[in-house]
């Protein structure tokens, strides 16, 4: 009777396993239908034909996809490390910074010596250049000094360092311009978090935000309206001869005013928008 009975299940356990074989069998069929390769047929000229179509078309998804299928396939010769500069500018296109700053970081890293890595350090600049410019920004003249800095100092960090390593760059003469601006808007987001301290009575902290800005950003429009905050300040503080001393510096300095007015080129949706105050 036991003899019989182990058999029995013997005989069971033999069907399972012949039936989970088949059940796996077409699993694995199936998964393989799934997953063929489209672009079996395709050489590394018809990836790179079609991904800069589709750069071209906007369609930065495509061209990532398309371009890292084409790094994965031929990751050596002439043109793999043009493609992986390829890949991080669509990252760059299709608004992704953090991928787009991780590849050409990557880049940078795996071909030091490329001829394109100048490239590499300008491109992570204009990712930090442009981080945060939103729907709105594209149709209302927002004032960028009185968001966030850090992307506009790491940013202005790329472009000097893209400087110092390469000097006579082609990217050079557009990263300069680019670091004037970023230095102006940096030097007014100082102004305007000393204009918050003076709001709030916190005449010190204006001080010393307005100081800096004469100190680390000579030259730069934000200093007229630095001075401007220091004599504020100072005679509030009941420090007369600083206040007498910020206001002569400024006279003789500004007679006529700051040389560059603080929205010189507001229109009537910038008003509208400084007035509402949503950036403040």
């Amino acid at each position: 009777m036991r003899l019989i009975l182990i058999k029995f299940l013997f005989i069971g356990c033999l069907s399972l396993s012949i039936g989970g074989c088949e059940t796996l069998k077409g699993l694995t069929a199936g998964d393989a239908a799934d997953t063929t390769d489209e672009y079996v047929d395709w050489n590394a000229e018809k990836f790179r034909t079609e991904a800069k179509a589709a750069v071209d078309a906007g369609n930065y998804e495509k061209a990532i996809k398309l371009y890292e299928a084409l790094e994965s396939r031929y990751p050596f010769g002439a043109e793999a490390a043009q493609t992986q500069l390829d890949v991080a500018y669509a990252y760059f296109k299709g608004d992704d910074p953090e991928a787009a700053i991780a590849a050409a970081d990557r880049f940078i890293k795996i071909n030091p010596r490329s001829p394109g890595v100048d490239y590499a350090y300008y491109l992570k600049g204009l990712v930090n250049y442009n981080r945060g410019i939103g729907f709105i920004d594209r149709f209302l003249p927002t004032d960028t000094s009185q968001r966030d800095p850090g992307s506009a100092r790491e940013a202005y960090d790329n472009f000097a360092e893209l400087l110092r390593r390469f000097p006579e760059s082609k990217y050079v003469p557009d990263a300069k311009q680019r670091m004037i601006a970023l230095k102006n808007n940096l030097a007014m987001h100082e102004v305007h978090v000393a204009r918050f301290y003076m709001k709030r009575k916190a005449y010190v902290a204006a001080v010393n935000r307005a100081n800096y800005v004469v100190e680390k950003y000579q030259r730069t429009p934000a200093v007229p309206y630095a001075l401007q905050i220091l004599q504020e300040a100072y005679t509030a503080l009941q420090m007369t001869e600083l206040a007498a001393d910020t206001a002569r510096i400024y006279e003789m300095n500004y007679p006529d005013g700051p040389p560059v007015p603080e929205h010189k080129s507001s229109t009537l949706s910038h008003k509208i928008w400084d007035f509402i105050g949503l950036e403040k």
